[in-house]
């Protein structure tokens, strides 16, 4: 198993740890700016068991006296950066971001295993709902556990893609449906060039599964290449849940 699938499992479960400690709704849920050049409290490193390198990340200033972000540095590598969290959606269902590429991995494809990497990716897990489930997606779920670990029973990644266009959307090479890839942006056009991002989660939940979201319980940043073996680097700035119609600088303050 690879990071494509480790990763899954492994989000899951941090997400689904006591509540103590959670923020319910927060506003900015990842301040890289403010927080001095140390990573925000709750962000944690998601180590994957079975991958022998891990993708660096430090919070770093690209130009003196300017914001802090956080830089990630993959070589064939994968780890990540994971917050547990409480996002009731019917209060703050958009979610902004900002990230910056240094490239597109040349053999990397959303469709297959072997290029199931991505230069930057926000990657969001929900409160397990069972009823939302079929019968044969439960049994598939089941099935996919068994060979994969504690695969959420929703997640989604939005991605900077390679050869997948931007605004669409795949299912996960090693779990299927379950896990469903947005690109939100593709290919090298945007490389070197800070992005901001803005998605209405509850929107993009119900158009991907048919159903109304449940909240969003861990938040993960991850840049890997582990599958393809080639090397890139990425920068994440602040990361923030909002209410329509919004408009302070949470998730763009480093902008």
């Amino acid at each position: 198993m690879r990071a494509g699938s480790l990763s899954l499992g492994l989000l899951c479960s941090l997400s689904a740890l006591p509540a103590a400690g959670q923020e319910e709704i927060p506003t900015r849920l990842a301040a890289f700016s403010r927080a001095g050049g140390e990573l925000p409290p709750g962000w944690v490193p998601l180590r994957l068991p079975g991958v022998d390198r891990q993708t660096g990340y430090r919070v770093v200033r690209e130009e003196e006296g300017g914001p802090w972000v956080v830089a990630a540095h993959a070589q064939a590598s994968a780890s990540g950066l994971v917050y547990r969290c409480a996002i009731d959606l019917r209060k703050t269902p958009v979610l902004r971001w900002r990230w910056k590429v240094s490239g597109v991995l040349e053999h990397g494809d959303a469709r297959r295993k072997d290029g199931d990497d991505y230069a930057a990716r926000i990657y969001l897990t929900f409160e397990p709902r069972n009823r939302d489930l079929s019968f044969l997606e439960r049994t598939g779920l089941a099935i996919a556990r068994r060979v994969y670990g504690d695969v959420p029973s929703r997640a989604i990644n939005y991605v900077w893609a390679n050869r997948i266009p931007r605004e669409s959307h795949v299912d996960s090479a090693y779990v299927g449906g379950f896990v469903k890839l947005l690109a939100v942006e593709s290919g090298a056009e945007r490389v070197g060039v800070w992005r901001v991002a803005e998605r209405d989660v509850a929107a993009d939940y119900r158009a991907l599964f048919g159903v109304a979201p449940p909240p969003v319980v861990g938040v993960a940043l991850m840049t890997d290449a582990d599958d393809t073996g080639e090397q890139v680097r990425a920068w994440y700035g602040d990361i923030a849940f909002v209410a329509h119609g919004f408009e302070g600088n949470e998730g763009q303050a480093s902008r």
